[in-house]
């Protein structure tokens, strides 16, 4: 029993509208998702990912308006690493991204840069999985982002996360402080740097990172953590995947969460993103809940025009 890699990253956002203005224009990814925090329900949750938004490439953003900015810290992700398929496709994104006046380090291997909160990015050079990429018309096919290869996070003693990763979670040392999170399908890593302090979870910062599984599998992950001894929720059904969250020794939040039903239980792959989305049991306040978000046109619908 293996992990599938990353299935989804969540983050904080205090700017809904920019953050969709950035992760659908800037990088070219699409808003597959626009739907609410279950667990408070006046906040949204928006959902970025590939054309079909499938798991691997969905990034997602609590939105907290006006928060103020985090700092990763000890326990915390400070880099998302997204892939690409050539060199060429990081010489692209390192002139686009420049002609949209977006910092931008351009590397050996790699094109770093950070969104309009600070979040910071990578992309690095890889074709080790099928590509997950969004369409868009500035972005040609072969240079649009292909979903995630990995995280950095902070821990002073990542050796403390070595037997949870190896022994319950089924990863493969990779060399240094990083591990392999590898299943039939799709990979993804994770890697410690030294800490630089205690961080704050705000805008700009990763909220927790969500490994993936199988809707067949997905209890048995609960059972292995619950013979482990690793205190964890309880499976929790969140309409579109199901999931478990659990803090790594290091302090990161973990989730596992399955591939099933996915966002096409409410509509067809085309609607994606075309209007809030809610699970039953929040369908009878969907006034309400409407009335206190800020309202969020289809991107795709706006640049068509």
């Amino acid at each position: 029993m293996k992990l599938e890699g990353i299935h989804h990253i969540t983050a904080i956002t205090g700017d809904a509208p920019g953050n969709v203005d950035f992760y659908t224009r800037v990088l070219g990814l699409r808003l597959v998702a626009k739907t609410v925090n279950q667990d408070q329900p006046d906040v949204y949750h928006l959902f970025f990912a590939s054309e079909a938004g499938k798991p691997g490439s969905e990034l997602t953003f609590f939105e907290y308006p006006g928060a103020i900015p985090g700092q990763a810290g000890e326990g915390m992700v400070h880099r998302i690493i997204s892939r690409v398929g050539s060199e060429e496709a990081l010489d692209f994104w390192a002139r686009r991204l420049a002609d949209l006046d977006v910092g931008v380090q351009r590397e050996d291997g790699s094109v770093r840069f950070a969104d309009p909160e600070g979040l910071k990015h990578e992309l690095v050079v890889s074709t080790a999985d099928e590509p997950l990429v969004a369409e868009h018309p500035e972005i040609p096919p072969d240079f649009a982002l292909g979903g995630f290869d990995g995280v950095r996070a902070y821990s002073n003693r990542p050796e403390r996360s070595a037997a949870l990763l190896e022994r319950v979670l089924g990863a493969s040392p990779a060399g240094g402080a990083t591990w392999e999170l590898r299943g039939e399908r799709r990979g993804s890593t994770i890697a410690y740097d030294p800490s630089p302090g205690i961080g704050r979870q705000s805008a700009g910062s990763v909220h927790h990172v969500a490994w993936g599984t199988t809707a067949a599998e997905h209890p048995r992950w609960l059972e292995r953590l619950q013979r482990a001894g690793v205190p964890s929720t309880p499976v929790i059904d969140r309409y579109y995947f199901h999931s478990i969250y659990f803090r790594e020794p290091s302090g990161v939040l973990f989730e596992i969460a399955d591939d099933a039903p996915g966002f096409t239980v409410d509509g067809t792959v085309e609607e994606l993103g075309t209007r809030i989305i809610l699970p039953p049991f929040l369908e009878s306040q969907r006034d309400e809940i409407e009335a206190r978000l800020t309202p969020l046109p289809d991107p795709r619908a706006r640049s068509s025009r």
